[in-house]
């Protein structure tokens, strides 16, 4: 399928696409194209829809915690690798 862009830069989805998979889309850009991805009115039971019982009696708080510190070690651990290898 192939859109082109209104004057103020819109796209429209057809009607089908639409009805398939809802109104809200993130765009997200990659190096060679950009890619729209449905977002469920209820982001976390499309998240549930998706990984099925996986965090079954998981609280939201402990997981979004445990997320954030995961990430603050990768990007710690991301930025000591980029000071190392400037050092050299």
């Amino acid at each position: 399928m192939s859109k082109s862009t209104d004057e103020r830069g819109r796209i429209y989805l057809p009607k089908d696409v639409r009805e398939r998979f809802g109104d809200r889309y993130r765009i997200v850009e990659l190096p060679s194209h950009v890619a729209l991805f449905p977002v469920d009115e209820d982001p976390i039971e499309g998240l549930r829809d998706a990984v099925g019982d996986a965090f079954e009696g998981e609280d939201a708080a402990d997981l979004k915690r445990e997320a954030r510190e995961a990430i603050s070690r990768e990007i710690g651990e991301e930025a000591e690798n980029l000071s190392g290898e400037s050092e050299d």
